[in-house]
């Protein structure tokens, strides 16, 4: 880091000449790169900025204008200081056209009360400048060292947060392009402070440039990503300012979080990478021939030609895309192919995207599929865990309809995931009202149906940080018992009866009328598919699982999870 001018003027060489600054003390934190000595007036083609110039003044016009005009040659060549030596021409003072002529452009202006010798101050400052580059070329070299070891050993990003945190003595958070954490060390700071509201504040920053300072916030912030595809911001909380050597600290922590990344997808099976491909081509129709997926699929050793073809959808019911998710879809796929094998039924197996996982069964036309879904679903659940839903779409006999077979299954997988049931597996008929409502939740008149049945109570909720619309879940959920609701909600009758009745004044509605709780449920259960009630959790999830955050950290998010499964667990017994 460059010199500022004050901590030159402190040098011992440069008090010993009584340095007086005459004009500009409010910019003496101007870095001073170099120190130039010169007598000319006409310098200033010379000076690449930020140097410090000492002169006699010997040279000087005895014109205010011409010294107007050397002074603002100055300015405009972008030095950090003017000194001039009292004694050769200048006696006791600078002239005041000077002085004027600093103020005017503002630079500062300082004079040398004694004379010394400008050679042992240029030998100081160089000295000092020199030092300080090569202070910043060792620490670049030892991050490059850390780095690199941090890449080819292909730490958990975990390591690498941790190492930055070390490095820099500042917070650092690593995000995905929705502005949710993914994984963070606080460095001993308070979470509730860095935490809150972060995806708004995160929103406030944004990246015009692949690293970036938000002096306002104090982020120096840079992409995460590779091969043209960013998915991730490295935000290090320093406050203002940032060395050059953060930034270099930040960007090569970026570069190993991507190349890290990087080689856990190529950690993935060659043959899930195949199957993965195929799947892709016929879901997203790459292939300009459907003939091109049949051939392709048999050359890997699954044939669909004169099969029933069955489209299932394996999804996580958590959502999030951390490194920890992609960990467990890769496991999920695998587990999936496994089970496939262990029962002999040939399957094209691989990950749709960052929570699902695409299974298409090739079964011969005497094989049930029935039957064999009722050998398949348990063995997934107990290879891959109850931590995601396995959904089955329509069988379809040609591969144009194996596209919609796993469009259905996808839609079913999404509703079935904020569902708690016993089912091994699911289908579009299981899901009634909600995958009808899920089926309709990108048009608009459902959207509006929400808003005027129960825009008023978010409104109100909103406004005055209640809870009135858990309250009417209850309610709903219970049938209407206002015993059973009122015990499910932990409160007393009393005080449930009286939210009841404010939300009856608010909703303008009569809660005893039938047709009208029917209604208000069911726009609940639209607003369910609208809004997707595990978003609330996704932040919560992803540092849940997230070993770099501290005790304090994991305490305040386990308040979290528990205020949010206590609210949202009459909506998943309904």
């Amino acid at each position: 880091m460059l010199p500022s001018l004050a901590e030159v003027l402190d040098l011992p060489v440069v008090r010993r000449a009584r340095p007086r600054v005459v004009v500009g003390a409010d910019r003496l934190d101007s870095p001073v790169r170099w120190v130039h000595v010169a007598e000319v007036t006409d310098l200033a083609h010379l000076l690449r900025g930020g140097e410090l110039v000492l002169t006699t003044g010997i040279a000087l016009p005895d014109d205010a204008e011409a010294l107007r005009r050397y002074v603002t040659d100055l300015a405009e060549a972008g030095v950090s200081g003017l000194a001039v030596e009292l004694g050769r021409k200048y006696r006791g003072r600078l002239p005041d056209a000077l002085r004027e002529a600093a103020l005017e452009a503002g630079v500062p202006l300082v004079c040398l009360e004694r004379e010394t010798r400008f050679v042992e101050i240029t030998e100081a400052v160089h000295r000092r400048v020199l030092g300080e580059q090569l202070e910043e070329l060792r620490a670049s070299e030892h991050l490059h060292s850390v780095f690199t070891e941090l890449s080819v050993e292909g730490a958990p990003h975990d390591r690498v947060l941790r190492e930055v945190a070390r490095l820099s003595g500042c917070p650092v958070l690593l995000e995905n392009l929705a502005h949710q954490v993914l994984a963070c060390d606080l460095n001993g700071e308070d979470p509730g402070i860095l935490l809150t509201s972060w995806e708004s504040r995160s929103r406030s920053v944004r990246s015009t440039r692949r690293t970036v300072h938000d002096p306002a916030t104090g982020w120096l912030v840079t992409m995460v990503g590779a091969r043209g595809q960013d998915w991730g911001r490295l935000v290090l909380v320093c406050g203002a300012s940032p060395t050059p050597l953060l930034t270099t600290l930040v960007e090569r922590a970026a570069t190993t979080l991507a190349l890290g990344r990087l080689l856990e997808r190529h950690q993935e099976g060659l043959e899930r990478q195949a199957h993965r491909t195929i799947i892709a081509g016929i879901v997203d129709r790459s292939y300009s021939d459907p003939e091109e997926a049949l051939v392709r699929a048999r050359a890997v050793g699954v044939p669909l030609t004169g099969r029933t073809l069955v489209a299932l959808v394996l999804r996580l019911r958590d959502t999030g895309t951390g490194l920890a998710t992609q960990a467990r879809l890769a496991d999920a796929a695998e587990g999936a192919a496994r089970v496939c094998r262990e029962l002999r039924l040939p399957a094209l197996v691989g990950s749709l995207d960052d929570l699902r996982v695409g299974v298409l069964l090739a079964l011969p036309p005497a094989e049930d599929p029935e039957r064999c879904l009722d050998r398949l679903a348990p063995l997934v659940r107990e290879r891959v865990g109850t931590g995601t839903v396995l959904a089955v779409g329509s069988p379809v006999d040609d591969i144009r309809g194996v596209r919609r077979s796993f469009l259905e299954a996808r839609q079913v997988a999404d509703v079935a995931a904020r569902q708690v049931t016993d089912r091994p597996y699911h289908r579009l008929p299981d899901l009634h009202l909600r995958g009808l409502l899920h089926l309709l939740r990108d048009d608009e008149r459902l959207q509006t149906y929400v808003e005027r049945e129960v825009g008023p109570l978010l409104d109100h909720d909103a406004r005055h940080g209640t809870d009135l619309t858990s309250v009417l879940r209850h309610y709903l959920d219970a049938g209407r018992n206002k015993t059973l609701a009122a015990s499910r909600a932990h409160l007393s009758r009393p005080a449930f009866y009286e939210r009841l009745r404010r939300i009856s004044h608010i909703l303008g509605v009569d809660l005893e009328s039938v047709e009208t709780c029917l209604s208000l449920h069911v726009a609940l259960l639209a607003l369910d598919s609208v809004r997707d009630p595990l978003a609330g959790r996704e932040l919560a999830t992803s540092l849940k699982h997230t070993e770099t955050c501290d005790s304090a950290t994991r305490s305040t998010l386990d308040n979290q999870f528990r205020t949010f499964d206590r609210h949202k667990q009459p909506i998943a017994e309904d």
